[in-house]
């Protein structure tokens, strides 16, 4: 939906999206809710956009319409960081270029619709990047302790060297059962159970990494945001930040675009947590370089955000 008051919907989906579809009506070309939507890819970092020109029979299915649509949204993308995008010209009520390609635009040599998003390719997976393991549970049994939670990126192996964040304590890997069976490889996203070789002090909220890509621990979090709540977020306000399975206090020192900010404004923020975090730029990964903004009042989920680690002050 391409209102206004529904962006706080289109930030949760494209959240986890590979590909974000923008529609676009050939009779008006790039609008503001273009300009929205596309922010909003930009924002969550959508691996692949296409723009479909849509309805290209009430205007003939002129090739210098589509042309002038398309270079308008480069120019966009260009302003909003978007690396690149796929115009398809359509018209959904006849169905030309929607599954099959059309005759009545003989002029476009690019794939239909349906043929761009059934060979599209995906992301690389979760497996390929840096190891990451936020402990959700501890598990006791006697003398031992398991460490349970789910592999979020990365892959774990028996006797890999180790660091709990944010103590920083070094330890290896001494076992790691999968469903409930002694493994000896982990991989994203599974949920699993892990032993360490020493006894350390690991609770809920802890991340477990390993490797050289370490994330960044600090208090001072930079970051785009999208805010979802009714009640508006000001400068001053003391929250509650959820990143991964750790919750911790936090404060908004600034924020960029909007001040307050009102429900589905989108913006930048600055936040001083009262404990470190250790984070990776969402730029990376979407998992732990997103966060959420909670009413300690009531536990109302209030913004979604973005971590901007490389963002100048």
């Amino acid at each position: 939906p391409g209102h206004v008051q529904y962006t706080r919907n289109m930030v949760t989906g494209a959240s986890t999206a590979e590909l974000t579809v923008i529609l676009v009506d050939a009779r008006n070309g790039v609008v503001e809710q273009t300009r929205r939507h596309a922010a909003i890819a930009a924002l969550l970092r959508v691996p692949h956009v296409v723009l479909a020109v849509n309805k290209m029979d009430l205007v003939e299915y002129d090739e210098k319409v589509f042309e002038y649509i398309g270079e308008e949204f480069a120019g966009l993308a260009a302003e909003l960081g978007l690396p690149s995008f796929t115009p398809i010209p359509v018209s959904a009520l006849a169905g030309d270029n929607v599954v099959e390609r059309s005759a009545h635009m003989d002029w476009y040599r690019g794939p239909a619709l349906l043929e761009f998003l059934e060979t599209v390719p995906v992301a690389v997976g979760p497996v390929a990047a840096p190891a990451r393991f936020p402990v959700q549970y501890v598990i006791r049994h006697g003398e031992q302790r398991h460490y349970a939670g789910q592999l979020v990126s990365g892959a774990l192996r028996v006797g890999d060297h180790v660091t709990v964040h944010p103590s920083g304590e070094y330890s290896r890997i001494a076992g790691i059962d999968v469903l409930g069976a002694p493994a000896e490889a982990a991989y994203a996203p599974q949920s699993v159970s892990l032993r360490l070789a020493d006894q350390r002090d690991v609770s809920r909220g802890d991340m477990i990494t390993a490797g050289v890509d370490a994330p960044t621990l600090t208090q001072d979090v930079r970051a785009a945001v999208c805010h979802l709540a009714d009640r508006p977020l000001r400068v001053g306000d003391r929250v509650l930040l959820r990143h991964t399975t750790r919750t911790v206090k936090a404060i908004v020192k600034e924020l960029a675009g909007a001040d307050p900010l009102a429900a589905n404004d989108l913006g930048r923020i600055v936040l001083r947590t009262a404990e470190p975090l250790p984070l990776d730029d969402y730029a990376v990964s979407r998992r732990t370089g997103a966060f959420l903004l909670i009413d300690p009042a009531d536990g109302a989920t209030l913004t979604a955000g973005m971590v901007e680690l490389g963002r100048p002050a």
